[in-house]
């Protein structure tokens, strides 16, 4: 399991407008994309669930010895020239002729290597799982169960409230192989372009510490909440030694009170099968754990592989 990224921290915000975290460590930067790709600003099938969670109380400081205290860096830009304007997208309906999705596609190309995001991944036939976990509703230790007998690692995106509340579950996943990432502290509703920059530093930074201190891992992969962006949320991600990772499969699957039949929702994932996705599943689903036997075992059968998330 890779833990290999450096430690967000708040850094003073006296005389100066320059603050953010650590550098990030790997695909720092690249050029832009000359392609203007414009991502859907209607609400989609595929915007994720507004979730309510309160927000915690200050971090609890560990005793552990064998734990370092984060390193105290100063951001090398200006996060406040970049724009924050909100970008709501969907995947769309909208794909190539070999089903990949044309707006993950081209947001890949425009935002990909400049701000360490991922819409989509390799153009080969392998998938990645990702769940998202808000809140526990139950069925992440038979998801587990699968995932374990079907030898597939996955990532898990868990909130603050997740983490304090469900230690078994979030040990079990480290202990199991699987990837841990933030999906921050507080799951704004409105996304991460909702908070100034100094509030955003601290969704990463309480949660990067509590896991760090409480469970001995350090987490590298962020999951943007309500799938909500801006280049400003995305670059402060970086900078705070995070990957974003979006998607390039979702269905309306969060509400545990308007569940779709399994056979339904089984045909429309396999159906939208491509190569490089990343699938966004959510945890509280009854339909999700129910099909995700059958749809890996269908996805083998068509050649395709489950790679963990590097």
């Amino acid at each position: 399991m890779k833990k290999k990224y450096l430690l967000c921290a708040i850094v003073t915000l006296a005389a100066i407008s320059l603050f953010g975290c650590g550098a990030f460590s790997k695909e720092k930067s690249g050029k832009e994309s000359d392609t203007t790709i414009v991502a859907e600003k209607e609400t989609t099938d595929d915007t994720e669930e507004d979730s309510t969670v309160e927000e915690p109380g200050t971090t609890e400081e560990s005793t552990s010895d064998t734990l370092q205290e984060p390193e105290t860096v100063t951001f090398d830009g200006d996060v406040n020239s970049i724009s924050n304007t909100p970008v709501t997208w969907g995947v769309g309906v909208q794909t190539y002729e070999d089903n990949r999705p044309v707006a993950p596609v081209q947001l890949q190309e425009q935002y990909g290597t400049k701000y360490a995001v991922d819409f989509i991944k390799e153009n080969e036939k392998v998938i990645y799982l990702t769940f998202d976990e808000g809140y526990e509703n139950g069925y992440t230790s038979q998801i587990l169960d699968t995932l374990k007998e079907k030898n597939v690692k996955a990532v898990f995106f868990i909130t603050m409230p997740y983490a304090k509340t469900e230690t078994e579950l979030v040990k079990r996943m480290i202990d199991e192989g699987h990837v841990v990432g933030s999906h921050s502290v507080t799951h704004p509703s409105d996304g991460m372009p909702s908070l100034t920059v100094e509030q955003q530093i601290n969704e990463y930074q309480e949660l990067h510490n509590y896991i760090r201190d409480n469970y001995g891992y350090t987490m590298y992969l962020f999951r943007p909440p309500a799938g909500k962006f801006s280049e400003q949320s995305l670059a402060v991600a970086q900078k705070c030694g995070y990957r974003s990772v979006m998607w390039s499969f979702a269905y309306n699957d969060w509400d545990p009170d308007n569940q779709m039949e399994v056979s339904k929702a089984l045909d429309n994932a396999v159906g939208k099968l491509h190569n490089g996705a990343i699938y966004l599943l959510h945890a509280v689903s009854k339909t999700n754990t129910e099909m995700l036997g059958d749809f890996i075992d269908s996805a083998r059968e068509m050649g395709y592989e489950f790679k963990e998330y590097k």
